[in-house]
């Protein structure tokens, strides 16, 4: 009784080992981060428990047409759908390496009917020339993890999931922001569209004054000149703006899963009010960013290979058992004569590779340091999309203010240029240029609206939108496997 109990106890001893790890102990790299942003303005929320809508972060914008497209996106995107499909590689690669953590069980069967050859050399004279081989067998085989390679490989298999998760959520998020982005571009240029055909339809009635002018010798060709010349540029940029809005037009139609030959949006002339976008701490950024988060995932992924390839310094031990019954004949092949069986350990280890083993091990250091690099780079370009955005809405709603002021100051002096103009009291080249003073001052106070909605988008975009690091727990992707019907 002593032996069994010391052999049960020694596989114990040996089953157990399988917790080691020759993995680094893991820490996330460090990277520097602000106590506050620099940058801040009236229209934002700084209070750290403030959150993004989870879903629909879009809906800032009460803007019910946006809320349509960004489900259509949702639905139909091909780029989207492609980021699905890699997440759900990733998942199943997990589930090939978990499968090393168990027993590996075959079953096998033959029935083969063979023929020797006559001049064999191993032939003896009482060996037939035909005979039936029938066999019905089972193998097992475990390998012990008695160095942590296995774990270290699902570990690494976890990681670079979740990394996958996060990647597939970053890509959403860059394409919500990307089409929030045109669509208020769009908006914008329609706006532009709807300013050109009035200013058109303006210059158009001042040609006319101008030909009636001038057939009653009041005033020179020059004038008719002129006011053709301004005439003719202005439906000019009036259909540049609409070509760069069929474009645009055809982009989301990219955007939302739809064929550019048939997707059209109605004109809208009215943009979105400017919403109020919580910033937060820069602390909370590491964990409301899915590409920052990817990144520190890969980087534990990276430090887990670490423990992979040191492992493949010390033997390896695969427990196996194998048997069944092997005949001439099927009438005796489940007969006790005719049992085969196989059973026990083996040991094997590399004693000399030229160098290979150390150069992995060197090799997954380096992409440990790779990792960790692209992870501190990611986390500054973070701070960085912030910190612009943030500036952005700043400097353009001070700018705001300013073009407010010479667009009315602009309509002014076009309105007394008419005025005067009609009395005889100045030149059509007055005219002309309180014309152009007044279109460019319109133009660029639409552009600045438009452009600190863009400001938005990509402060949304830059602060990770509604997305929290704990999307991508283990739990939380196993349970969203689950709903979806995924073992």
């Amino acid at each position: 009784m002593t032996k069994p109990k010391s052999l049960a106890a020694t596989l114990a001893a040996t089953l157990a080992l399988g917790a080691c790890s020759l993995a680094p102990s893991y820490k996330p790299p460090a990277a520097p981060v602000a106590d506050s942003y620099q940058s801040a303005g009236p229209w934002t929320s700084a209070a750290p428990a403030d959150q993004l809508p989870r879903e629909g972060w879009w809906k800032l914008y009460g803007d019910a047409r946006l809320d349509e497209l960004e489900n259509q996106l949702i639905a139909h995107n091909a780029d989207l759908a492609a980021a699905d499909a890699s997440y759900r590689q990733s998942r199943d690669f997990l589930r090939q390496v978990r499968a090393d953590l168990f027993p590996q069980v075959s079953l096998g069967a033959s029935a083969i009917r063979n023929r020797q050859s006559d001049n064999s050399a191993l032939r003896g004279p009482t060996s037939p020339t035909w005979y039936d081989a029938y066999s019905l067998t089972g193998q097992a085989s475990y390998e012990v993890d008695l160095w942590g390679r296995v774990h270290d490989n699902v570990a690494a298999g976890r990681a670079d999931m979740q990394a996958s998760a996060a990647d597939l959520a970053s890509v959403r998020l860059s394409l919500e922001a990307s089409l929030a982005d045109s669509y208020l571009v769009l908006v914008g240029l329609d706006r532009q569209i709807d300013l050109l055909q009035k200013s058109v339809d303006a210059y158009q009635r001042a040609l006319q004054l101008t030909r009636t002018l001038h057939e009653g010798g009041a005033v020179s060709g020059l004038d008719v000149d002129r006011a053709q010349t301004q005439l003719s540029s202005t439906r000019s940029q009036l259909s540049q703006t609409k070509a760069q809005r069929e474009l645009l037009q055809h982009a989301i139609a990219v955007l939302v899963g739809q064929s550019a030959s048939t997707f059209a949006l109605e004109s809208k002339t009215e943009l979105p009010a400017m919403p109020v976008v919580p910033v937060g701490l820069p602390s909370t950024l590491l964990q409301r960013r899915p590409d920052i988060a990817a990144a520190e995932r890969r980087t534990e992924a990276a430090n887990a290979q670490i423990g992979v390839a040191r492992s493949a310094f010390f033997p390896s031990l695969t427990l196996s058992a194998g048997g069944g019954f092997g005949s001439s004949g099927w009438g005796n092949l489940l007969t006790a004569p005719s049992q085969v069986w196989a059973l026990g350990p083996s040991l094997l280890m590399d004693v000399f590779d030229g160098g290979r083993r150390r150069a992995q091990v060197d090799a997954a250091h380096a992409a440990f340091d790779q990792a960790s690099a692209q992870y501190r780079s990611t986390v500054l370009t973070a701070f960085q999309q912030v910190e612009d955005n943030q500036s952005l809405l700043v400097n353009d709603g001070n700018a705001l203010v300013d073009q407010k002021d010479a667009t009315t100051a602009a309509d002014r002096t076009l309105n007394l240029s008419l005025a005067l103009y009609k009395q005889g009291a100045n030149s059509y080249l007055d005219v002309v240029t309180a014309q152009v003073a007044s279109l460019d001052a319109h133009l660029t106070l639409l552009g600045l609206q438009t452009d600190q909605l863009r400001a938005s988008v990509g402060l949304v975009r830059a602060l990770g939108g509604g997305w929290s690091s704990e999307e991508i727990a283990p739990e939380r992707l196993a349970q969203e496997a689950k709903a979806k019907g995924i073992k």
